[in-house]
């Protein structure tokens, strides 16, 4: 049961939901940059090269097996490197992003921190303040 109750509380805290909104909002982000990738910033690089489709640049191993009737019985291998490097800028624009955002909140936590006012240093305890006069007198003596 004692397990039971850790998980409850593990869940109930605040840092369990904020990290599940921020996977739900990272999943979704990445959709949007996949689509600006596929769909905004792959086709004009795409053009300026010649008309060139980067789903389409492929490595073929081995060609698709056919039947008499024309129909596809063992798909086709090939390496699809124009994947891979749609993929590589999906990346860099989502690690640009999270850059970016960190980038923000420390900043952000930096003028927090600046503008906070430095709390004074605690006054002595009694005991603190005795073992002083201690230490003085003993001094003293010398």
């Amino acid at each position: 049961m004692n397990i039971i109750k850790e998980f409850r509380d593990f869940i109930s805290k605040g840092n369990v939901i904020d990290l599940a909104v921020g996977i739900i909002i990272g999943a979704a982000f990445g959709k949007i940059v996949a689509s600006l990738v596929a769909d905004v910033i792959m086709p004009p690089i795409g053009f300026l090269l010649g008309g060139v489709n980067f789903s389409d640049l492929k490595i073929p191993i081995k060609a698709a097996q056919t039947d008499a009737a024309g129909k596809i019985t063992k798909a086709a291998v090939s390496i699809n490197y124009g994947n891979f490097i749609q993929v590589c800028f999906e990346f860099l624009i989502i690690a640009f992003a999270v850059f970016m955002l960190v980038k923000a909140v420390a900043a952000l936590r930096r003028r927090q921190d600046a503008g906070a006012a430095i709390a004074p240093p605690p006054a002595p305890t009694r005991q603190e303040e005795l073992l002083s006069e201690i230490r003085d007198l003993l001094k003293a003596k010398e």
